[in-house]
């Protein structure tokens, strides 16, 4: 089975960090990227930046707005898509993220959108 962990964070919080602190926590990133590898379950992963576009087409016309959004106080800041058995390996894997300490991990299976 397939999870995507997902990782929402407040909007404008990686703006707070000194360079310092944003490469230490980037490089706390990778390393669990790296364990992550090592135990065969990663299929994918990367980080998000904070600028964005969110398109709409109704009727045939496409609509652009370009963000970030105002509205918005969180923001998906990265992910990883893993391949285990369960919820509960998915959760484990989850608890093990960094980013834990100061975001939320959102953990979503994979799978069709008709069930």
């Amino acid at each position: 089975m397939q999870y995507m962990l997902l990782i929402v964070e407040p909007q404008g919080q990686r703006r707070t960090r000194t360079p310092e602190e944003g490469r230490a926590v980037y490089g706390q990133m990778l390393a669990y990227t790296e364990s992550l590898k090592a135990r065969g379950v990663l299929l994918e992963s990367n980080s998000l930046r904070e600028n964005s576009a969110r398109l709409k087409v109704r009727d045939g016309r496409r609509s652009v707005t370009d963000g970030p959004f105002a509205e918005a106080k969180e923001l998906v800041g990265g992910f990883f898509l893993l391949d285990c058995p369960s919820r509960e390996q998915a959760l484990g894997y989850a608890a093990e993220c960094p980013a834990a300490a100061w975001a939320a991990i959102e953990v979503r299976e994979v799978g069709p959108c008709y069930e």
